[in-house]
């Protein structure tokens, strides 16, 4: 793999000329891989002058400053393997990459030997780009710490999981943590319109009408290779048709749509996404945005999110946001969620929508939630004491010599139903746990409860 990216370095590295033969039947997106920093589309917060990444891309080195390895944590497509790359060409480094997919504790020693011996003989560096590093166990990674350690290696790791928990404390604190960003729509449209023209891409064999480059752009929800990729096939499409000579095929708008019907979803279910997602649902549904909260749910169910999953934060939520506002609302999500456990996908996603929105638009109230917090905090510290006697069990052999339901009122034998006595132990009479708000049902109830709190304490 070092072999051929060096052949690469060789041959058309100068003027932007045809591709180097050894990539000539490469896809479009590796075609088109930028050869400096200045090609890099996108990612300009880690590309100003002076900055880590363009003084390893000159082949300073980052000794006397900071750590000269780097992580890169971003989406697919925002040019993790690309930076690797470049930064490879700096200085007649060597490059080797590895896949933390299908390499090993072998491999990684021997890249790591191979890299010592490359430095002590030849005065070269290597460069590692281990892709996918959140794959590698802690045993794997703690096999890179003597090349970096030792400088054997300058080490590219890339990821799309936060490193703060797919990578072993030691490495990452020996390297250089950057975050990439999803290229902008603006960016995918430079980057597309330069493929269509750039001799190492489509050479301007096919044109692109401005209706297919929207919905290109549009779709690929940031991710350069997508982009690329779904360009190549649309053209290769408008490329297949009959022409009159000399005609140059257009892409259009049904060649686009041919090639990508349906936007990336950016959503890992075992990562950062998967929780970010969630919390926006909920924090949408509790901010009564019912058209966010449809969207977040939209995400959650193209992206393959678990249903259950999704049903079971809106039963939670029906609780912890609506709560006696709405008392129907919590009905409304346990019966989503045992419906949702009963017929599945696709068709769960109406019960789940059903249920999203009827939560999102209920009146809101976290009372009861405060009221079981307030509650637990007390008896945590030690608040309560001894259960009154007149409430305690007394159908028991030795219980009425204790004095255990002496004196005791039966609600149901009271005028109202309600018995005025003491029902909380001595420490937590007149404590008011539950304040219901103005808001909804609640607003009724809370006028019931006072008039209940009346009645039983005497007030």
């Amino acid at each position: 793999m070092a072999d051929l990216f060096d052949q690469d370095l060789e041959a058309g590295d100068e003027g932007g000329g045809a591709a180097p033969a050894v990539l000539a039947g490469a896809p479009l997106a590796v075609r088109m891989r930028p050869r400096t920093l200045d090609d890099v589309v996108g990612q300009q917060h880690l590309l100003g002058e002076g900055s880590p990444l363009r003084r390893l891309a000159a082949g300073t080195d980052l000794g006397r400053a900071g750590p000269a390895s780097v992580v890169l944590w971003g989406p697919p497509g925002t040019g993790k393997t690309t930076l690797a790359h470049v930064l490879a060409r700096a200085g007649g480094r060597r490059f080797a990459e590895l896949s933390a997919v299908t390499a090993g504790v072998k491999d990684v020693r021997r890249v790591m030997e191979e890299a010592r011996d490359t430095r002590d003989l030849h005065r070269r560096q290597t460069v590692l780009f281990l892709d996918e590093i959140h794959r590698f166990t802690k045993a794997q990674q703690d096999a890179l710490l003597p090349g970096v350690e030792n400088r054997w290696v300058v080490l590219v790791a890339a990821t799309t999981e936060n490193p703060s928990f797919s990578v072993v404390a030691p490495l990452l604190s020996r390297s250089l943590l950057l975050t990439l960003r999803p290229l902008t729509d603006e960016d995918v449209r430079g980057l597309l319109r330069r493929a269509v023209a750039d001799p190492r891409g489509l050479a301007g064999e096919v044109a692109v009408e401005e209706e297919a480059l929207e919905h290109l752009v549009r779709l690929a929800g940031g991710d350069a290779r997508r982009a690329l990729t779904c360009l190549e096939a649309a053209a290769g499409a408008a490329l297949a048709e009959d022409l009159p000579a000399g005609a140059v095929p257009a892409v259009t708008l049904a060649h686009a749509e041919q090639a990508l019907d349906r936007a990336a979803v950016r959503y890992d279910r075992a990562g950062d996404q998967h929780y970010d997602v969630a919390s926006a649902l909920i924090k949408s549904i509790r901010g009564s945005d019912v058209d966010a909260a449809l969207h977040y749910l939209a995400r959650m169910v193209e992206a393959g999110e678990d249903p259950r999953f999704i049903a079971r934060r809106l039963v939670i939520s029906a609780s912890e946001d609506v709560g006696m506002a709405d008392p129907t609302a919590l009905q409304t999500a346990v019966a989503a969620m045992t419906a949702v456990a009963s017929i599945g996908m696709p068709e769960g996603r109406i019960v789940l929508a059903q249920a999203v929105v009827h939560l999102a638009t209920a009146p809101k109230s976290n009372a009861s939630y405060l009221a079981v917090d307030a509650a637990i905090a007390d008896v945590r510290a030690g608040r309560g004491g001894a259960v009154p006697g007149h409430l305690r069990d007394a159908h028991y052999a030795g219980a009425q010599r204790l004095g255990h339901g002496r004196g005791y009122v039966y609600a149901h034998d009271a005028p109202r139903g309600v018995a005025q006595q003491q029902y909380p132990p001595d420490e937590l009479v007149g404590r008011d746990y539950y304040r219901p708000t103005d808001r909804g049902h609640e607003a009724a109830l809370r006028e019931r409860v006072e008039r209940l709190r009346r009645l039983v304490r005497g007030g």
